[in-house]
């Protein structure tokens, strides 16, 4: 069966293989990408991190979770096979409550190459929510980690903005 170029998977060749995206042609253009997540707590254990200033028997969340996120996006090539090693140029994490109980994480990352960032950006927002889950555990084993998601991107053929392709 074909598949028309635009709806072809870009990581398999004509046989099927998986392989890594040729980007030797491609101009170099400035791109960047945000993804988001969010980290859902029970109640009990919102409260408890808010009344303690966000800080866990392991020390201090957000700040950790930050690190953590920013050296995953700066080595998603490590984790993740066919994506090209890419040297940031910015990385920026942020982390606020979207409500009593959420708490949702941004990751944008920036970089003028001749492929995306998409990938990278999800990693800083996953790993960032893992290293959340990881020093609050001790309070709970009820933290969802839920609705990762990349809802902008900019620089390649395809732009998104919303979640929504809009180029």
């Amino acid at each position: 069966m074909s598949k028309s170029k635009q709806n072809s998977l870009t990581h398999v060749d004509a046989n099927n293989r998986p392989r890594m995206v040729d980007v030797g042609a491609k101009t170099i253009t400035a791109r960047s990408a945000t993804a988001r997540v969010t980290v859902c707590f029970p109640s009990v254990v919102a409260r408890a991190l808010r009344d303690g200033g966000m800080r866990a028997k392991k020390g201090p969340v957000i700040d950790t979770a930050i690190i953590a996120g920013t050296l995953a996006a700066k080595r998603t090539h490590a984790l993740i096979p066919f994506c090209h090693p890419l040297a940031i140029e910015r990385c920026d994490i942020a982390a606020e409550f979207a409500s009593d109980t959420d708490l949702e994480i941004r990751c944008t990352v920036a970089v003028s190459h001749k492929t995306g960032v998409e990938m990278e950006a999800l990693t800083g927002a996953s790993v960032a929510a893992l290293t959340v889950y990881d020093m609050c555990k001790a309070l709970s084993h009820e933290i969802v980690i839920a609705d990762l998601r990349l809802v902008e991107k900019s620089g390649g053929k395809r732009n998104v903005k919303g979640g929504k392709v809009t180029k």
